[in-house]
């Protein structure tokens, strides 16, 4: 089985490279997701987060559209980004807690996939593969065994991002400026384009339309499918 990080910066286009590969085949499992699993009540990253931050982060149930008792997310974002020099966030204190934890739920679901198809193609499809510290001696190199970059310009990023939160409605000049400065202050997390493409094996460029980027795809998957013939077993 060939187990693939599939990476890219904010609003880069790697969910939608990501949806092309699970329509030919691969599995695909999504760090944000399975993050997002983990944060629900009941779970031990859910109680080790409140524990963290306090109750200020439980929804009390309308405030962000979740019901009351699950994590206000909003909340929890202004505490892990911040805003601005003086409120540079904790969001080292955030990925503390849930890191380790998707990363390890990312293990158990590629070794089910491995038991089911040991042909499979496994595909994790994380904007933070190179970012995070948490992934264990070896980091993303012992966790993959090829690695996909998909990279698009910091202007269309901005763009996708702001649209994206948008939703469809229409912004106001003051509130677009707050997220394009939102989008930027993520990106400078981010470690550059550049770095990361060349610690890959393929990069995408999405600087076109989705049908471009689906193009790309579909030319790798046979690529990525015959590697995963040759992996030991």
């Amino acid at each position: 089985m060939l187990r693939v990080g599939l990476t890219g910066g904010l609003g880069s286009g790697k969910s939608t490279a990501a949806q092309r590969f699970a329509a030919l085949g691969a599995q695909v499992f999504s760090a944000d997701a399975i993050g997002r699993e983990l944060m629900q009540p009941g779970e031990a990253v859910y109680a080790a987060i409140v524990a963290h931050f306090g109750a200020g982060v439980v929804s009390p149930g309308g405030t962000d559209g979740s019901p009351c008792g699950t994590l206000d997310r909003s909340a929890l974002a202004r505490i892990a980004f911040g805003g601005g020099e003086k409120n540079a966030g904790r969001l080292e204190e955030l990925n503390a807690i849930v890191h380790p934890a998707v990363i390890a739920r990312q293990a158990e679901l590629i070794d089910e996939v491995a038991a089911r198809d040991p042909n499979a193609v496994a595909i994790v499809e994380s904007a933070l593969i190179f970012e995070t510290k948490y992934g264990g001696e070896g980091g993303c190199q012992r966790r993959f065994d090829k690695l996909i970059f998909v990279k698009a310009s910091e202007e269309l990023k901005i763009a996708r991002f702001v649209a994206r939160v948008a939703g469809g409605k229409t912004l106001g000049a003051e509130a677009r400026r707050a997220l394009e400065a939102e989008a930027r202050r993520r990106i400078a997390r981010q470690i550059d384009d550049e770095s990361k493409a060349a610690k890959c094996d393929f990069v995408l460029t999405n600087d076109g339309s989705i049908e471009q980027l689906q193009a790309q795809v579909d030319a790798l998957w046979p690529v990525l499918k015959a590697a995963a013939m040759q992996q030991p077993r």
